[in-house]
């Protein structure tokens, strides 16, 4: 690797994190595999909500930058994450996903590809049960009539600036209103929203470590009020007032 490739790293990838200790080494140490794979170099952001553990010690342990955003609202720590980046091009993932060996390479090939304006991936729970594969069923009409994948989205800091990142009056499903808004952004400038299909992310089933595996499937109400997006009650019962 050359001097210029590592003061000038390619992709940067932005983490939000709010006591993420038991996962954040394996999210990063999967960044810094799949890049080392990749021979490219990635820099590493992670922006601190409210952490009272081990998570900033872990993450500077990989060499990450920390910055701090202690709001109650994903979306404005999220932001936070990605302004704190200096590559030209971003990636954002989540505390407690990890990638493949190849994702690095594959947002690369992606993001740097004049046909896209960004985009998203495939996410596979880390395992599977009868009732994850019907609880998956719930979320799946609201997630798949917006037309858009998530989970890890990668995009240019241009773009990201253009329609000014993560929404931050919303509670929830920020994430698929970013998506939507750059896939609209995408088509003013005959570009396409991608979804990173082969060499995507694992994410953690703590949500229904934590709450049972059928617990989506038997709360509908739930579903639908936190993919209303500013429904306080439903995401703080079930993303901030939850133990980690």
């Amino acid at each position: 690797m050359t001097a210029d490739q590592m003061l000038n790293p390619v992709l940067s990838v932005a983490i939000p994190a709010h006591n993420e200790e038991r996962y954040i080494a394996r999210c990063l140490e999967s960044i810094v595999q799949s890049a080392r794979l990749a021979s490219r170099q990635v820099e590493l952001v992670v922006a601190l909500n409210r952490c009272t553990d081990k998570t900033r010690e872990i993450a500077e342990s990989f060499g990450a930058r920390c910055v701090v955003e202690d709001r109650k609202c994903i979306a404005a720590v999220r932001n936070a994450a990605v302004r704190a980046t200096s590559a030209p091009a971003v990636a954002t993932l989540d505390a407690d996903s990890w990638m493949s060996p190849n994702t690095v390479s594959a947002i690369i090939q992606h993001v740097y590809n004049p046909r896209y304006i960004g985009g998203g991936t495939i996410i596979r729970p880390e395992r599977m049960s009868v009732g994850i594969f019907f609880s998956l069923l719930m979320l799946a009409p609201h997630v798949l009539k917006r037309g858009v994948s998530a989970g890890m989205f990668w995009f240019l800091r241009e773009s990201f600036n253009a329609i000014d990142g993560f929404d931050e009056s919303l509670v929830s499903v920020e994430d698929l209103d970013f998506a939507l808004r750059l896939k609209a952004f995408g088509k003013t400038h005959d570009k396409r929203y991608g979804t990173i299909r082969r060499h995507g992310i694992t994410t953690s089933c703590r949500k229904f470590d934590r709450f049972g595996d059928w617990y989506l499937f038997r709360n509908p109400r739930l579903v639908k009020e936190i993919f209303e997006g500013r429904n306080e009650r439903a995401a703080n019962h079930f993303y901030y007032d939850t133990e980690r």
